[in-house]
């Protein structure tokens, strides 16, 4: 594989792009929003000047990462000669099925179309092309320049060609890829949500505060973040999204979202994206700030 296109340039998209393009492969990064890609390379640029200023890579690598991006706002001009696509689009399952029904008419037959998708089965959306074959989620985690891990997801009718090539590509990008079969919110999510939804119940039902949940799960767990500040980052949108596919996928009560994490999503508090959710992010201090809603 040379030639690589991402589909989004948000988070995760353009963290994809920048590790394949700072392996040598040529990457189109392709979204329909001409300043999200402005904003996506701006933001590849400064992660590349920090670890300039680490002495992680040197000048030249950096020129080199960003020569090998080229930006897209029409997807078919993007995909058309590419050897792998990696979807990171909003995890939505209509939005991400609608764009793999055209990947299958927009791509050249050989090509694989990968899906980052943190939770949405693998085979539903292998199903909704005529290549399930060449099918495979590719999980990355986030900071995607920084996390070594990519879980490389096996849909029911992913071939051992496919999972091969893409273990390998992931091995390239200097990554530790682990095989996962195909069910609800796979390894990583299926773990670690539940884990973010039980703090968010113990919120909702008053056992502690949020400082405190954060402070037991960092000191007694050795956890680097607690899990509600964690939680913020991911964006409490996804948080609730990935719940409801663990619940609606196995039926179980043990995985209903928490109605306070209902909550705050569908008023708009969804973390650092909207700049509060348990804790405020609007503040130009490194310290944390547990949101007004919560110093009760």
């Amino acid at each position: 594989m040379e030639q690589i296109a991402v589909i989004g340039s948000g988070t995760m998209g353009n963290g994809i792009a920048h590790v394949f393009a700072q392996s040598g492969f040529k990457v189109n990064l392709i979204d329909i929003s001409a300043p999200a890609l402005e904003r996506a390379m701006a933001t590849i640029e400064k992660n590349l000047n920090r670890m300039v200023a680490k002495e992680r890579i040197d000048e030249a690598t950096k020129t080199a990462t960003l020569a090998n991006i080229t930006t897209h706002t029409v997807m078919q001009e993007g995909v058309a000669e590419a050897d792998l696509v990696v979807e990171a689009a909003t995890e939505n399952v209509d939005i991400k099925l609608k764009i793999f029904e055209d990947l299958e008419t927009l791509t050249k037959p050989s090509c694989i179309l990968a899906s980052n998708t943190s939770s949405i089965p693998i085979t539903k959306i292998g199903a909704a092309t005529k290549r399930p074959d060449k099918v495979i989620g590719m999980h990355f985690m986030n900071p995607v320049p920084v996390m070594k891990l990519v879980e490389v997801i096996r849909g029911y009718a992913t071939s051992n060609e496919t999972m091969d090539t893409i273990m390998e590509a992931s091995k390239k990008l200097g990554k530790v890829p682990v095989e996962v079969n195909d069910y609800p919110g796979f390894v990583a999510n299926r773990i670690l949500m539940p884990m973010i939804n039980e703090a968010i119940i113990t919120l909702f039902e008053g056992v502690a505060g949020v400082e405190e949940i954060d402070t037991v799960m960092k000191l007694g767990m050795a956890h680097p973040m607690g899990p509600l500040q964690l939680a913020d980052f991911i964006g409490l949108d996804v948080c609730l999204s990935i719940m409801n596919v663990l619940y609606e996928g196995f039926g179980n009560p043990k995985y209903a979202p928490c109605p306070l994490l209902v909550n705050m999503v569908t008023a708009g508090y969804l973390g650092v994206k909207s700049g509060e959710g348990f804790y405020s992010w609007g503040h130009k201090t490194k310290e944390l700030i547990v949101s007004e809603q919560f110093k009760r």
